[in-house]
């Protein structure tokens, strides 16, 4: 097996997944602690990789593991979160916004 087919796995199951199959870049380093795979990809496709609560990204780290045990090494992967990602407006408790009555919808707009 090719000394790279972690990387090669995380690539193809990535782009599989994203929209923007282009904007999937991976790094590889190895080092005493075992091998890190950093991706990259579209700021877009960020929710599609770490999928709900997280289950996407630990899947993948599953199967990683699972490849680099029967390679003998450790393998991690690191998802880089976009410069600038969105930023969540938390409304302070001294704000002007009427509190939700129990059983009632927000207003859609």
């Amino acid at each position: 097996m090719a000394t790279n087919a972690d990387q090669d796995f995380v690539e193809m199951v990535v782009k599989a997944i994203v929209d923007n199959p282009n904007d999937v870049k991976t790094n590889r380093t190895v080092d005493e602690m075992g091998v890190l795979i950093e991706l990259t990809v579209n700021p877009a496709d960020m929710g599609k990789i770490i999928g709900k609560e997280g289950r996407t990204a630990k899947s993948i780290r599953t199967l990683l593991r699972v490849l680099g045990a029967k390679n003998n090494a450790r393998v991690n992967l690191k998802i880089i979160e976009p410069e600038g990602g969105k930023e969540v407006n938390v409304p302070e408790e001294n704000s002007s916004e009427k509190p939700l009555e129990e059983g009632k919808a927000t207003e859609v707009v």
